[in-house]
């Protein structure tokens, strides 16, 4: 799994530090960055119409398999940035890249990560080898050139 370097077909989430998100110093704390990835996701599929409460109804789970995160420059108390998620197909894996960067146009980049996701099937606790359809339009409508 590795983050490419391309800049094209990103979800932007704009997210601020505060005060809960950070340290006693008023630095972001480490886990804070992956619930703000996981916002953005949740807000990504939201944008083509999908829900993660869809893919629960038709019997699908979706869980990590790999994470990959590079904290470049922390963000501070107060701090305004924008989260960039888009998504691309690896076989089963469903591989989420991200940016958190500060809005243009300065665009510091304070991380990058890949998350790798599997679906998995609610009932026989297997991995999906095909994707039901509704996580598969969902899916399609992502990796389309029209994301913003």
């Amino acid at each position: 799994m590795e983050f490419t370097t391309d800049d094209g077909n990103w979800f932007e989430y704009p997210i601020k530090v505060f005060p809960h998100h950070t340290d006693y110093g008023g630095v972001v704390w480490h886990g804070t960055y992956l619930k703000w990835l996981e916002e953005a996701r949740v807000a990504a599929l939201g944008s083509v119409g999908v829900s993660f409460a869809d893919f629960v109804e038709v019997g699908c789970d979706i869980v990590v398999r790999d994470i990959k995160i590079q904290y470049q420059k922390p963000l501070f108390l107060g701090d305004e940035a924008i989260v960039k998620a888009r998504m691309k197909k690896e076989g089963i894996k469903i591989v989420w890249e991200y940016k958190i960067q500060s809005p243009a146009p300065d665009a510091i980049n304070y991380l990058t990560a890949a998350i790798a996701l599997v679906a998995i099937d609610i009932n026989q606790k297997k991995i999906m080898r095909k994707l039901p359809p509704i996580m598969q339009d969902a899916l399609n409508k992502l990796l389309s050139p029209t994301i913003t």
